[in-house]
């Protein structure tokens, strides 16, 4: 099972995790792949609850393209279009040589520590 952790970590926090994933890498070990989020407000400007829905919905029922993605959430095109853009820039979709979308990850764990997350 393919998985990304997103986490909300402050400077020091997202350096230290950088650098430990960075030695991972260089020593050929797996790597789950990472986003890091400044704060709580970011995470939460970013990774949506509708736009999980378009990721949840993506990975569900295959691949594929914004207009159907649309139509089938009973969304608003340029909506989803925006949407579906955000999510690409962050790694959670992904498009294909065809432009459909897919889902790289079967698995997204959400981690915010309360007292390292402020």
């Amino acid at each position: 099972m393919k998985r990304i952790e997103i986490e909300v970590l402050g400077g020091e926090a997202a350096l230290k995790a950088f650098a430990k994933t960075w030695r991972q890498a260089r020593t050929g070990r797996h790597v789950v792949p990472r986003i890091a989020f400044g704060s709580w407000s970011e995470l939460f400007s970013t990774v949506t609850e509708k736009r999980l829905a378009l990721v949840r919905h993506v990975a569900v029922h295959g691949e594929l393209n914004t207009r159907q993605l649309a139509l089938a959430l009973g969304r608003d095109y340029k909506n989803v279009h925006s949407d579906v853009r955000a999510l690409v820039e962050t790694g959670l979709l992904e498009k294909d040589a065809q432009g459909r979308l897919i889902t790289p990850f079967d698995e997204i764990v959400i981690r915010a520590g309360l007292r390292t997350a402020a």
